[in-house]
Order: structure tokens, then sequence, then C-alpha cells
């Protein structure tokens, strides 16, 4: 059933369930019908830090809630409108995603022109489209690489090679990629790491940040705990930045 968290989940609970959902500080829209949405919402103890509603969003849904009308006239519009509504509603989002649903992609919707136009109407605020639409995979997997693809596309491929890091730069900064701290254990692993005197730039993407996401490339190895959910993005960093990965 799409959406539902099961080992055959469909790609869009890889993509919003799994991978995008427990970054912290980005709205995530359930772009289509409410159920979806609901399904994949909660159903995981991604623990974070942060004020749910003001500064973080993880436990919160949102969604179109696609209807009859919405399939025969196209969502578009909605979608738009839902971005202006959420703007106003969580000015201290860092960001969103339309995650969308099987409707979305057999109806032609192009979320990837409604998120060039309301990034640039609102500053060049990070909107990205996902096309994680629940047929396009018989389980989970296809959805974490299409969410890798996505963070590849429209969060590196967007920051300017020569951006300095908001950070000091060292030796032992080191990412952890694939740890979604399902009840709390990313946690537990950057304690570890920064014990051995690393330092932990990024958690991918359990209590993660969108400034973490961006930050990434920097690091000087990225720790891999998941293999099936991020093996897609730990090689393209390998290969565009030179980041080995373990």
């Amino acid at each position: 059933i799409p959406g539902v968290m099961t080992i055959r989940g469909c790609a869009y609970a890889g993509s919003k369930g799994v991978v995008w959902g427990p970054i912290k500080d980005m709205i995530h829209i359930s772009h289509g019908p409410v159920g979806c949405g609901q399904y994949s919402w909660g159903s995981r103890r991604n623990y974070y830090v942060g004020t749910t509603g003001i500064d973080t969003f993880v436990t919160l849904q949102f969604t179109s809630d696609f209807q009859e009308k919405d399939i025969v006239f196209g969502g578009d519009k909605k979608v738009t409108k839902l971005i202006d509504e959420l703007q106003e509603l969580f000015p201290l989002n860092r960001g969103i995603t339309i995650q969308s649903e099987c409707p979305i992609g057999l109806i032609g919707d192009d979320i990837e022109a409604v998120s060039r136009e309301k990034s640039k109407e609102y500053g060049g605020k990070t909107i990205v489209p996902v096309r994680c639409e629940g047929f396009r995979g018989v389980s989970q997997s296809l959805g974490h690489h299409i969410a890798n693809d996505a963070v590849r596309d429209w969060i590196f491929d967007k920051s300017a090679p020569e951006t300095s890091p908001k950070f000091e730069p060292t030796p032992y900064d080191v990412a952890i990629i694939g740890d979604y701290n399902i009840g709390g254990d990313a946690w537990s692993s950057r304690i570890l790491l920064e014990e051995m005197g690393l330092r932990v730039i990024a958690q991918w993407s359990g209590d993660g940040s969108l400034a973490e996401l961006e930050a990434t490339p920097k690091a000087k190895l990225n720790i891999l705990h998941c293999y099936r959910s991020m093996n897609y993005i730990s090689r393209h960093m390998e290969e565009k930045f030179g980041i080995p990965w373990c």
C-alpha cells in the first residue's frame, strides 16, 4: 500500500518516511491524497532537538489533500498556495520538499516548475521537488535512491563550489550518513566518534538539518550506517568531492 512503512513499502515511503522526513528544520509536503501522508506520519521514532512547530517539523504532517477535482484540473496551483501558507505559518522553516504521491505522476503535475518559481519568489529559498510516486518502485529502496538524487540535484548542485563552509574546517571533520536517529541511536554514535577526537559536522538525516546537508561536501570522511539507503549519495560525494566513505 503506498505510504505504508513496511518491508514492502513504496518509493514514496522510502523517500519521505526514511530519508527526507527526519530532516528537522525543513517542511516535507506529502503532495497528493491525505492517506499516504497519514500512513507515513510519525510511524518511526526519529528523535530530534528543537521546538516542534517553530523551528522543527518532524512530527507534523503537511499534505495538499488531493481531491477528485484536483485530479481533473491539476494540483500545481494548490501546492503553490500551500507553500505560501506554510511560509506564513512557519516562517522559521529552512526549506521545503514536495514529496509527490502516485496521482501527481499520473496526471503530470510540474512540481519542478513550481519549486523553481517559489524558490525565486522567496529569495532563493531551498525548495526541493522529489519525484517519489509510489508506483515507481515496489519497495522503499527506489525511494531512497530518488531522495539521494534530489539532494544531489537540488542541494549540492545549487551551491557554488567555491562557497566557504560556515565553520572552520579541520582534518577531523566527519559526517554520519544513513542514521535516522531512531530511538536516539545517532546520538550514541556521535558521542563515540567525538570521544575518539573526530568532529561530526553532519547527521543524515536523523536530527539533521539543511545546513548539515549543505556542509557535508566539506567532510573528510563519510561514515555510512545504512548502506542500502545512502550508498548512492556516498558514492556521488566520493566521485565529485573526493570524500572517502566507510
